[in-house]
């Protein structure tokens, strides 16, 4: 299962996602709840960690949207 790697997903902008991570507190923050979000779902989807579905489609959910927001920051 792929772990949903900013840097993998949209590798033609690693020097953006780079540049934004050092220079914008907010976007930094966004990107690593981004990752912690995906590090946990990871675990969850390769049984390493239980819950309910529930649960898993909300962090899901939340990891979308987190993508959509920094993709949009790094689009500008």
């Amino acid at each position: 299962m792929d772990k949903h790697d900013l840097h993998h997903d949209f590798p033609e902008l690693g020097e953006k996602i780079h540049e934004l991570k050092i220079s914008d507190a907010h976007f930094k923050k966004m990107f690593d709840e981004y990752h912690e979000l995906t590090n946990t779902i990871h675990s969850i989807e390769t049984g390493a960690e239980a819950t309910s579905d529930e649960v898993l489609n909300e962090f899901r959910m939340k990891r979308v949207h987190l993508k959509d927001a920094l993709y949009n920051i790094l689009r500008k």
